[in-house]
């Protein structure tokens, strides 16, 4: 067979991406494979992440060269350029309507659209694995990881929680990432949106591993670990095949868990759902969601959840001008108008929430061009040192008497906040019954029951 022949020609592929599930699906089903070339990826959502290059030590040995990283705006000229055949999407929380629409640009520049599936995609552990996934972004997934890790503690098993990729620095160097302690997370250099992940859980005495290649980290993982709980990010489905998948949904957006990708695939695949901020959302908000569920996924476990906020000590805040500092991702690509920092300045009395759009500077002034559904809350954007620098500008020159911050980490060890500053707290507190605990202790049961640590079951209860 030669060059010419017809069937020895690779297909064509762009993998669109936003720096996390594009690289593992290129790795599980493109990396080795000869009948396909990976021409490029695109990025979407995070800034700076496009004009990289996926690295050849991480492509393999078909790419020598590496794969390139493209805008997603660059889509149709891609495809018409480079004589694209299959175009894959593989990033998450997509309104419907907006899958289509960059389905509908790939096919008019004349390629096909693909969507690929768990059985594609997801990495079988050795080890039993708990998936903590959600129908959005910002429906309260860490919190449920948390507790889930908790209870798997508290049982007497070791957990390693891996975080779904946030790989926006060096691919190289974030091949594999543990973490154990704080000092260890101050060392990769993080961006704010990885410290929010990975601060907490490392504080409650996990472990926390991510990184780019998600095989290397299982195989790493399952060797110092009894259970592997999936810390899902948006609301991607696991990389890693769960013997018990939690999905948190957010009746604050009821209907939506029904209406984006691949959320609802969470849902119909859950084993347990978590209903969470029910003391945030109304009866029928709350009911709307539970409905949803029981018509989608009806053998599912229905945990009811809050998520209350507590207000650290600081500043008095009753008749104070307010700035809220919010959790990114939440309030950017998750559309949420507001976060927990909002609920708490409102809770202790604040006059005013201060609009930031003014005072905004450089890149944050940009996050609010993009995201106009955002006013009286500062998104808390730090994937780069100088958008770190921007968003402690923008604090700055906002004229407040207290800013209340909503962000799972101590924000002000980051950066330098002249005001008084606040800090919002949440945790995840089952409502009635059952709870997470009772949902789960026929897994944790048999996983606790099979002898030694070294050599936990896999399997669910029978």
């Amino acid at each position: 067979m030669t060059d010419s022949d017809p069937e020895s020609r690779r297909r064509r592929v762009l993998i669109l991406g936003a720096g996390g599930r594009d690289f593992h699906d290129f790795n599980t089903v493109y990396r080795h494979d000869p009948t396909s070339e990976v021409v490029a990826f695109t990025a979407a959502q995070i800034p700076d992440i496009d004009h990289r290059r996926y690295p050849p030590s991480l492509a393999g040995p078909l790419y020598p060269n590496g794969i390139p990283v493209r805008p997603e705006a660059e889509l149709a000229t891609i495809v018409a350029a480079e004589g694209i055949e299959d175009v894959v999407l593989a990033y998450s929380d997509l309104a419907y309507a907006d899958v289509m629409h960059l389905a509908a640009v790939s096919q008019a520049a004349g390629a096909s659209f693909r969507l690929l599936g768990p059985n594609d995609t997801m990495l079988t552990s050795s080890r039993p694995v708990v998936a903590v996934c959600a129908v959005r972004t910002g429906c309260g997934k860490s919190q449920t990881s948390r507790a889930v890790g908790r209870l798997l503690l508290d049982a007497g098993l070791r957990v390693a929680l891996v975080r779904h990729p946030m790989p926006y620095g060096d691919l190289e160097a974030m091949r594999v990432q543990r973490f154990a302690t704080l000092a260890d997370i101050d060392a990769a250099h993080p961006t704010v949106e990885e410290r929010e992940e990975y601060e907490a859980p490392v504080a409650a005495g996990m472990v926390m591993w991510a990184g780019v290649d998600y095989e290397a980290i299982l195989r790493r993982a399952e060797a110092e670990a009894d259970v592997i709980v999936w810390d899902g990010g948006n609301n991607d489905f696991s990389f890693y095949r769960p013997d018990v998948l939690v999905t948190v949904t957010d009746p604050l957006r009821a209907g939506h868990e029904l209406a984006y990708h691949p959320g609802e695939v969470n849902l119909r695949m859950a084993d347990v759902v978590v209903v969470d901020k029910t003391d945030s959302a109304s009866h029928d908000e709350v009911g709307r969601v539970v409905a949803n569920v029981a018509r989608a996924n009806p053998g599912a476990a229905v945990v009811l959840a809050a998520s209350p906020v507590v207000l650290e000590p600081g500043p008095v805040l009753a008749g104070r001008r307010v700035l809220v500092v919010e959790d990114g991702p939440t309030v950017t690509h998750g559309g949420m108008p507001f976060g927990s920092g909002t609920v708490a300045a409102r809770q202790g009395g604040a006059a005013e929430l201060v609009d930031p759009r003014p005072y905004a500077v450089g890149s944050l002034a940009d996050t609010f061009a993009r995201y106009p559904h955002l006013t009286r809350v500062l998104p808390a954007m730090g994937y780069s040192p100088a958008q770190l620098d921007d968003l402690a500008r923008t604090i700055a020159a906002t004229p407040c008497d207290v800013v209340v911050t909503g962000t799972p980490i101590d924000l002000a060890r980051l950066i330098d906040i002249p005001q008084p500053v606040r800090h919002a707290t949440y945790t995840l507190r089952e409502v009635g019954s059952p709870t997470l605990a009772d949902v789960l202790a026929p897994w944790i049961e048999r996983w606790t029951g099979s002898g030694s640590r070294g050599g936990v079951g896999v399997d669910g209860p029978s």
